[in-house]
């Protein structure tokens, strides 16, 4: 089914519209959560709060792409059980080090959280278009999907080392790119 369909359906709040959404983006939400999560409960929990918050969202919003507005629901979801869950034990997993690897692109004064996120976010954005394919997609595979080093050199048929060192050149590139934009 089409997203313009499905987003229909939520707006006259048809409860088929979780259904569809579920059967069309379902593997697609679990990958992310579980991604940050790494426990397969929680990843099913959080997909399951998405469609909850979507069928929430959709009424004030009409998104004309389905996929990175429930992206966008399921990382939120995920990361805040994460932050909940790590909050009396420390735990390791990606995402700890994905977020150290991003703080690379901040300023001594400055950091990821303290900033404007609205407009860090669009800024990493328009940075993204500048990149090639190949580098743009390693990035996004880490950083927005928090899959694991072995997991991206897997796909793209590279070694763990040059997916690092195109990651690192990919985070250089951003923090020159966001000085110039002075958004750091």
């Amino acid at each position: 089914m089409e997203d313009h369909v499905i987003v229909e359906m939520y707006w006259r709040r048809n409860p088929e519209a979780i259904r569809e959404t579920a059967k069309a983006y379902g593997p697609y939400c679990k990958t992310i959560a579980r991604n940050i999560l790494h426990d397969a409960r929680d990843a099913e929990e959080c997909v399951n709060d998405t469609w909850l918050g979507t069928w929430n969202a959709i009424p004030e919003n009409r998104p004309t792409l389905l996929a990175p507005f429930l992206g966008k629901i399921t990382r939120n979801l995920a990361f805040n059980r994460y932050k909940s869950a790590r909050a009396e034990k420390r735990g390791g997993g990606e995402f700890p080090l994905v977020l150290e690897e991003l703080s690379e692109c901040a300023s001594a004064n400055d950091t990821v959280q303290t900033l404007e996120a609205a407009e860090l976010g669009q800024a990493v954005s328009r940075f993204l278009y500048t990149l090639p394919e190949r580098d743009c997609n390693v990035f996004l595979r880490r950083y927005w999907f928090g899959e694991p080093l072995a997991k991206i050199a897997g796909r793209y048929g590279m070694r763990e080392n040059s997916v690092k060192t195109c990651l690192y050149r990919s985070r250089e590139k951003l923090r020159q790119y966001l000085e110039k934009e002075e958004v750091l």
